[in-house]
């Protein structure tokens, strides 16, 4: 990935050759807005229009926080980047069908304000601000953020959630493809995602090996904590293990620089998700993985970055 975006105190050199990229910020975003489109669809179709109500607030509070927060502080306003647009979508993909809107305003004042703009604007966050803002919602609304609306309008168990024990009957695996479950609105639809996903492969905005990793260490390790092969496609398929790993785990400013530090970055997220889904209280782990995972990013770069050039000082 290109990392013109992370501004830090700290540069870094890599490796020749160094290839200029024609791309902007705009550009990568919009890409991404377009890879967000089938999961958006999925959540209107499944959970009603008032998931659209849930987009539509995240990202007008998320552009409007970024755009009174850089006029009160006196800084270039950088709404037109999209940036703040994908936070938004992102959050909303993040709450529950039946998430008061009032809460999910809230949820984008933190994650624009507290998490990006607070620590520098675009590229100067360290972790994902759609993540940062659902894990604050979690501790401060719990029993509103698990509270799960089926698609036929009744509240019900995720399928993790029936896998920890929590009552109710596992769907068949093609609702778990097609999105005819239970959970956050942008998590459900796995085929939306992986639709979405390949998009930005193949715009190479995002490279393959971090998300792909990320779910083949998560399914190798719940089967090394004792989760039984038969339900496997249930954890690979429910939860956020899909929406994070292709649009969270690859965020820019918050993942590793190169190669190297992002199969880290991967593998560590996988054993993380693991270890709270299989061993942990929680059904789910992709938040806490990945948010853990950003703050460990600039000891990955320091410890994977090679040397620009010259001889090994003795």
């Amino acid at each position: 990935m290109d990392k013109n975006l992370r501004n830090s105190g700290d540069y870094f050199v890599s490796l020749a050759p160094h290839i200029r990229s024609g791309d902007t910020v705009q550009r990568i975003m919009l890409d991404v807005l377009i890879a967000l489109v089938p999961a958006a669809i999925a959540s209107i179709y499944f959970f009603g229009f008032y998931s659209l109500a849930i987009m539509a607030v995240a990202v007008v509070s998320c552009v409007l926080s970024e755009y009174v927060f850089q006029k009160l502080a006196k800084k270039p306003i950088q709404i037109n980047d999209l940036s703040a647009v994908v936070t938004g979508i992102l959050l909303a993909f993040n709450v529950p069908a039946g998430a008061p809107l009032w809460m999910v305003a809230f949820g984008g004042v933190f994650a624009i304000i507290i998490v990006k703009e607070c620590f520098g604007g675009i590229g100067g966050n360290f972790m994902n601000p759609a993540l940062a803002a659902r894990v604050m919602l979690m501790a401060s609304w719990p029993q509103l953020m698990t509270t799960y609306i089926q698609p036929d309008g009744t509240t019900g168990a995720t399928p993790l959630q029936i896998l920890k024990g929590s009552e109710g009957t596992l769907p068949t695996v093609m609702d778990m493809f097609t999105g005819n479950i239970g959970g956050v609105i942008g998590e459900t639809c796995a085929i939306a995602l992986l639709l979405g996903g390949i998009y930005l492969i193949i715009r190479k905005v995002i490279d393959w090996k971090t998300p792909v990793i990320y779910i083949i260490s998560t399914a190798i390790f719940l089967l090394l904590f004792g989760v039984k092969a038969d339900v496997l496609v249930y954890e690979i398929l429910g939860g956020g293990l899909i929406l994070g790993a292709f649009f969270m785990a690859t965020d820019y400013s918050s993942s590793p620089m190169n190669a190297k530090g992002r199969l880290i970055f991967a593998i560590g997220a996988g054993l993380i998700t693991a270890v709270i889904r299989a061993k942990g209280g929680l059904p789910e782990g992709v938040s806490y993985s990945i948010l853990l995972m950003n703050v460990c990013t600039p000891l990955i770069d320091r410890l994977t970055v090679g040397e620009a050039y010259g001889p090994k000082k003795a």
